[in-house]
C-alpha cells in the first residue's frame, strides 16, 4: 500500500491538536482517522545536526512504509522521534509495532492453525 506524505504545516498541526496519541520509549504517533493512509515525521533541532535529523527521518518513513500495509483501517499520522543516544531500525520498528498493535491500529494475526497442530510421533502414539 502506498502513503501519502504531509506536507502542510496546517494539517500536521491539527493532528497534533485534534488527534489521539501513542507513545513508547523512543517514538510518539499522533494520528486520526483520514480517507488516505497519510505520515509526516516531526525531528526538530534538539536531535542533532541537519544530517542526524535527515537520517532520523529516513529511518521512520522506511519503518512506517512497512507497517502501513498492516492498518486497519486509513488514518493520517504523524511520527515524533524522542531525544536518544542512537537511532536504530530495529528499535523504531519494535516500537512502531507496539504503538500500533496498543492503539488497536492494527490487528494481531495468529499464526496459522494447521501449523500450530500438534505433530505425530511413533513415541508417543498420538
Amino acid at each position: 500500500m502506498n502513503y501519502l506524505r504531509i506536507k502542510k504545516n496546517k494539517e500536521i498541526t491539527g493532528i497534533l491538536k485534534n488527534g489521539k496519541r501513542g507513545h513508547s520509549e523512543s517514538l510518539t504517533v499522533a494520528y486520526v482517522p483520514a480517507e488516505r493512509t497519510k505520515m509526516a515525521v516531526c525531528v526538530g533541532k534538539k536531535h542533532g545536526k541537519s544530517t542526524e535529523r535527515n537520517r532520523i527521518k529516513r529511518l521512520l518513513r522506511e519503518v512506517f512504509r512497512l507497517r502501513a500495509d498492516e492498518l486497519s483501517y486509513p488514518c493520517a499520522c504523524v511520527l515524533i522521534p524522542k531525544v536518544a543516544q542512537e537511532y536504530s531500525f530495529s528499535v523504531f520498528r519494535r516500537d512502531l509495532g507496539k504503538i500500533l498493535k496498543r492503539e488497536r491500529l492494527i490487528e494481531y494475526q495468529h499464526p496459522k492453525s494447521d501449523q500450530a497442530e500438534r505433530q505425530v510421533s511413533p513415541k508417543n502414539g498420538v
